[in-house]
């Protein structure tokens, strides 16, 4: 009998602190002395400014925040799993956790691209808003527990920029047959003005525009882009930040493991996300400010804004993209509306607050 006890005590152990667990479900029994061990999965090279320290900074909260009772470790793309298959593997036990963008998921759930960008959607504030006050995390988590994942948001790169191009472009004639790396609902808005869109890992981005299988690129903003060094392969970098007014970056654990916790480390977690979700989008603010300014002085990167014949013909893309997906699937449909209604009401004072004091510092401030 106590040999049986024995056993039992440690397979639970043992399916609470390991990761890729698949024949047993997650089961967790820790008390104040043991420790719980998590992998975690994400979508940028190891350590990558922002968004692979944004990883790290979640993990480094959570063992402070539980005082040593959970840890996280940190895996880059590539080192367990792929870059682009984060969403699958936390969904099915190989890792407890993961850190990548909804918007990669679209073909295996067409309404996840709402929780990362929205064309002429919400700003960051706004987004965080939507989630924290406006029902956008509850509709996250019923869209994401029919794929056995809990969602949090962790991380925010604010603003994006239009992307990097070889060429300028004066008009939407020189949009025509255009090679873009651009994901989610404003890749499929470039596709429907003439632009062929591609969505590939980060990583390849350089090597894609160096040999010609892009011809333009969007990946974050300056501090990224500059990591990336993406001015050495194209010139003008566009500013007009149509496609990703703010851009969210998941973090997701399974559901089972996540069921598994005690309440107390629930909150843990729940509080760390919130934490460096805030940590991100702060350290975006101030190192794009400063990568911005090495790209323009340093390396005599052009900025440029895209011609108002591309905008608008950007913004009539966007919209039908948006009718045809709300159209075909009926969880896009339910949390569209809701994003469409909040983005409504919040922006009745984003105008008259921030939009109007930001006229006002750019004509008396300079």
């Amino acid at each position: 009998m106590e040999r049986r006890n024995f056993l039992k005590t440690s397979l639970k152990t043992l399916g609470a602190g390991t990761a890729g667990a698949v024949a047993a479900p997650f089961v967790n029994t820790a008390s104040a002395q043991e420790t719980i061990t998590w992998n975690m999965v994400t979508s940028w090279p190891k350590n990558f400014p922002a968004l692979g320290t944004g990883a790290n900074d979640l993990a480094e909260r959570i063992e402070r925040m539980s005082g040593g009772r959970m840890r996280v470790r940190v895996h880059g793309a590539g080192e367990l799993v792929p870059a682009l298959e984060v969403f699958d593997a936390v969904s099915a036990g190989t890792a407890e956790m993961g850190h990548s963008a909804s918007y990669y998921w679209r073909g295996k759930v067409a309404a996840a691209q709402f929780f990362t960008a929205v064309p002429f959607g919400m700003t960051t504030t706004e987004t965080n808003a939507w989630l924290y006050h406006g029902g956008g995390q509850a509709l996250w988590d019923e869209l994401y527990a029919e794929h056995n994942l809990k969602p949090f948001a962790v991380g925010n790169t604010g603003t994006q920029m239009g992307g990097w191009f070889k060429k300028e472009i004066h008009s939407l004639d020189d949009m025509q047959g255009l090679k873009l790396r651009l994901p989610g609902l404003a890749g499929e808005a470039m596709s429907g003005i003439g632009v062929t869109t591609l969505t590939i890992p980060g990583s390849e981005i350089f090597t894609s525009m160096e040999t010609g299988v892009l011809d333009a690129a969007d990946w974050v903003g300056p501090y990224n882009d500059l990591a990336f060094g993406l001015h050495q392969v194209a010139d003008y970098y566009y500013t007009s930040a149509w496609n990703e007014p703010s851009a969210i970056l998941e973090g997701t654990i399974n559901l089972e493991a996540w069921n598994a916790l005690p309440d107390d480390l629930k909150v843990v977690v729940t509080e760390a996300a919130r934490a460096s979700n805030l940590a991100m989008i702060s350290e975006f603010a101030f190192r794009n400010a400063e990568a911005l300014r090495s790209l323009v002085d340093e390396h005599g990167i052009q900025l440029r804004q895209f011609p108002d014949d591309v905008m608008a013909a950007l913004h009539e893309s966007s919209q039908r993209v948006l009718q045809q997906q709300v159209e075909n699937d009926e969880a896009s449909k339910r949390i569209f509306e809701a994003y469409r209604d909040f983005q409504q009401r919040v922006s009745a004072f984003t105008d008259i607050g921030e939009l109007a004091y930001l006229k006002s510092r750019e004509t008396l401030v300079g």
